[in-house]
């Protein structure tokens, strides 16, 4: 079976609407790999793997998101590397902390 493994990051009202968790459910119901997190600059970015029916429904899936949700675009790229992971996973908010943070940047 031939793996697809897309990079997308998602535009609009995308945060505090439930998008990860939304992301995370649905990618599991259909047994894709990756991870989803929100990024400081206000996006939700994603990585897809599977067959690539299934990746492709996902991605459509993305362009409505959860309720709440207002997405105005996706910039979408083919990865090489999927997720290392058997599952899908959402990742915590923001993965850099900050100067403010102890033990941070």
């Amino acid at each position: 079976m031939s793996v697809t493994i897309r990079r997308v990051v998602i535009r609009g009202r995308v945060q505090v609407v439930g998008y990860r968790a939304w992301a995370e459910y649905t990618a599991l119901e259909v047994a894709l790999e990756g991870w989803v997190r929100n990024r400081r600059d206000g996006t939700v970015e994603a990585l897809f793997a599977g067959p690539a029916d299934e990746v492709a429904a996902m991605l459509e899936a993305c362009r409505q998101g959860p309720p709440g949700a207002r997405v105005e675009a996706i910039d979408e790229q083919e990865a090489t590397q999927g997720s290392g992971s058997e599952q899908f996973v959402m990742s915590p908010a923001f993965l850099y902390a900050g100067p403010n943070v102890k033990g941070g940047g």
